[in-house]
């Protein structure tokens, strides 16, 4: 299967396409298409849910080749909430995850926190750390102090 690559070009090239290919790649176990969402930075990191924490494109390669032996990871990101700024976007997203079962499908949760910085190969994925969640993560708890400080 040939490398697909993300495009190139800063102007057309944003977090939202980015994250789109990271999560389509995972649905379609395409290693080389999610390894391009990836910095070549040293400090990459990836922590799976209730994993340790995986440091490097290598180890994180590695990661997700393994967990790609057994097909795709259905995940589709939802809610997401963003934080960016000229340089660096935090991006905070509950994953519906669809487990194939014998019962049917069945929806696994995690709740995850992508991190993108703008390279000179546009922007790309610094850190990606899931942790278990559940349905009930679903509706959001949010809290508006009434004094702002």
């Amino acid at each position: 299967m040939p490398k697909a690559k993300l495009p190139v070009a800063l102007a057309s090239e944003s977090c939202d396409e980015v994250e789109a290919a990271f999560y389509e790649a995972m649905r379609n176990a395409d290693i080389e298409r999610l390894m391009a969402c990836w910095s070549d930075e040293d400090e990459v990191v990836c922590v799976h849910p209730g994993g340790p924490r995986i440091v490097g494109l290598g180890a994180i390669r590695a990661s997700f080749e393994a967990m790609f032996a057994t097909g795709g990871v259905l995940a589709r990101p939802e809610r997401v909430r963003s934080v960016p700024s000229l340089t660096c976007e935090v991006r905070h997203v509950l994953e519906r995850i669809e487990v194939l079962t014998g019962d049917g499908p069945r929806h696994a949760y995690a709740i995850a926190t992508n991190v993108y910085l703008k390279t000179a190969q546009g922007w790309r994925l610094v850190v990606h750390h899931a942790s278990p969640g559940t349905a009930e993560e679903l509706h959001e708890v949010t809290d508006v102090p009434s004094v702002l400080h």
